[in-house]
């Protein structure tokens, strides 16, 4: 029997390449060719689909998810579920997890594939049961990483683990691109071996592994490997269903899928990459060096994308060496969502301040006190004490230490939901869910645009001049477009936007949020408050903002702010939260003493250096 394949055009193609801006529109004229293929499976719903459908381009997932069941008639749909963090960046309640799952297996998805950041057992467990209750094929990933610790041994266990908790079949999952073709027979065959489960091989071109790793795992039995149609490969993306299906012809392993049809499903993607303005995958030096740092070529273009906001892109070789050190010291996670978020922006902020750890997120925070899963080994002792003091981390499953909210969710957006989906997304993404279904709500009013971006505003000042939310909500606007430079003046007042670099800003795969231009920004920004003249500075401490971002007096919208002007403050004492690089950034007063004065206004950007508090140190 030949070698079968799962193609990832609609879900990881897409987001590897094209930062998941594929349309459902983009993809029905394609579909019935697609499923027409032979394909094991067609990968087109989770990972960052779901975030990004509802945040850039208005559009429904679950509807999408509906649609392409019902044009999609003999492939299996497929998708990628993060373990208890679902298609989010943090842990869900097990009540969100059993109503997700449910819905999506409800609307459409017939194998879900699963994977834990760091292979924890205990993340797999909420999901897998749930799951197995829908009569859904469980795929069971091995997140794939290389560290002193990621043996042959520990993948082949816990292959051995999930297909006792359940699995039907077992993906090796190989972000990065860093299996060779000799691991990867070795580790095909073993699995094989002591599992007896189906293999599934996934992996990312990135420095031109994947394919080799491919093929020898054909010869070790591998069942399955994920490709991308040629448009959409190579890169950070996955090797070309045309190769694959070429090398293998005439042998064992022959797939026995028909190049012609492949090709002219190329020339779908091929124009519509061109119209789109996307370039094709390439393999760049720096992609290449995942092989000594390890960083996947998405995280890469996150950090740029990072670094570029804080004005210092030219520190990115700096960054590179951090990383590895940092993912040493915090047990060899795996780099992949949300671990190589929390290890990247960790490394990014102990070069930008000069201090390692003198700024640490609350995700490094949560992550090393154990609240995403228990690290592959242990976090170095004295990070560990420098992040937590004497606070001892969790040694429970972490989602255990999760209030259900489900019920309490559908009192929150009762009046905007309109389906049993409407409450999940809610859950996943309150504020992005809320938006969309504000701005959806209102497009049935003919004078309202259907994407909630644009038209009179009910905050517009009476001057009739733009206010802050229009400006920012104009940068997101722009940014999804070929625009590269607007000016506009309204009621006098004259806004130019200009996007950084010839080509603009696109936000790498997996960010939750775009990155507004630096430019842009400053367009935008309103002025920071003065500082009052008869106010004597001298004797007095000035707390700097360590990052361009955007700042929070309080940690959620409708809590208390940390502190006002007049409280007593000590030495390491939370003031405010600064927004940046997808994490929320705690900032520490550094001595003790009275807050004289606050220097910024709540949801403020705020640049590198700014000041953001006087205290008189005491």
């Amino acid at each position: 029997m030949g070698l079968k394949i799962t193609d990832t055009t609609l879900r990881d193609g897409h987001q590897s390449l094209w930062a998941t801006r594929m349309r459902t529109k983009d993809m029905l004229p394609i579909l019935e060719k697609l499923d027409a293929v032979g394909y094991h499976s067609l990968e087109v719903w989770g990972g960052a689909t779901f975030d990004v459908c509802m945040r850039y381009l208005n559009e429904d997932p679950w509807e999408r998810l509906r649609t392409l069941k019902k044009y999609i008639k003999r492939t299996p749909l497929q998708m990628l579920l993060r373990g208890q963090s679902l298609v989010g960046y943090q842990h869900y309640p097990d009540d969100v997890v059993e109503a997700f799952i449910n819905k999506m297996v409800e609307n459409g998805i017939d194998i879900i594939r699963i994977f834990d950041a760091l292979n924890d057992l205990r993340n797999f467990e909420a999901p897998m049961r749930v799951a197995s209750r829908t009569g859904a094929h469980i795929q069971a990933a091995v997140v794939y990483t290389i560290s002193p610790v990621h043996t042959t041994e520990h993948y082949v266990e816990t292959a051995v683990s999930l297909a006792q908790m359940g699995a039907h079949s077992i993906c090796i999952k190989d972000m990065a691109g860093l299996l060779t073709p000799y691991k990867a027979y070795e580790l095909v065959k073993l699995i094989k071996e002591r599992v007896g489960l189906p293999v599934q091989l996934h992996s990312h071109y990135i420095g031109g592994l994947a394919l080799g790793a491919y093929l020898k795992a054909a010869e070790a039995g591998v069942d399955v490997v994920d490709t991308a149609s040629v448009p959409l490969a190579f890169g950070s993306s996955q090797p070309p269903v045309e190769t694959v299906v070429r090398a293998l012809q005439g042998t064992p392993y022959d797939t026995g899928l028909d190049l012609h049809l492949l090709f002219e499903i190329a020339a779908y993607f091929e124009d519509l990459r061109k119209s789109l303005g996307y370039e094709r995958g390439v393999t760049r030096i720096n992609d290449m060096r995942v092989f000594e740092h390890q960083v996947p070529g998405g995280m890469i273009s996150n950090l740029v994308t990072q670094l570029e906001e804080q004005k210092a892109l030219h520190r990115l070789p700096e960054v590179l060496e951090e990383i590895p050190r940092v993912r040493a010291e915090l047990g060899y996670p795996p780099l992949v969502t949300p671990t190589s978020q929390i290890v990247g922006t960790q490394a990014v902020l102990n070069v930008l301040t000069g201090e390692r750890y003198k700024l640490i997120p609350g995700e490094v925070r949560a992550y090393v006190e154990g609240h995403y899963g228990r690290p592959p080994a242990p976090v170095d002792p004295e990070v560990a004490r420098k992040i937590l003091g004497d606070k001892k981390p969790i040694t429970c499953r972490p989602a255990d230490l999760l209030e259900p909210k489900m019920d309490k969710i559908r009192e929150e957006i009762k009046d905007l939901a309109r389906l049993e989906e409407d409450f999940i997304s809610y859950a996943l993404f309150p504020q992005v869910a809320r938006k969309y279904f504000e701005n959806r709500n209102r497009s049935a009013d003919p004078a309202v645009p259907v994407n909630g971006n644009q038209g009179p505003k009910a905050g517009r000042k009476e001057d009739g001049s733009m206010n802050l939310q229009e400006i920012k909500e104009l940068i997101k606007l722009i940014d999804q477009t070929d625009i590269a430079e607007l000016s506009l003046e309204s009621a006098g007042v004259r806004v130019a936007i200009r996007k950084a670099g010839a080509q603009g800003i696109i936000p790498a795969p997996e960010k939750e949020a775009p990155p507004v231009p630096v430019q842009a920004r400053e367009a935008a920004a309103p002025p920071a408050p003065e500082r009052e003249k008869n106010v004597d500075i001298s004797g007095l401490t000035v707390i700097r903002s360590p990052m361009v971002g955007t700042f929070y007096r309080a940690p959620a919208p409708d809590a208390p702010p940390f502190v006002q002007v007049g409280d007593q403050v000590t030495k390491g004492q939370i003031l405010c939260i600064i927004e940046a690089m997808k994490l929320m950034n705690e900032i520490e007063s550094e001595v003790s003493g009275e807050i004289v004065d606050i220097l910024v206004e709540n949801g403020q950007p705020v640049e590198y250096g700014q000041e953001l508090f006087l205290i008189r140190e005491k």
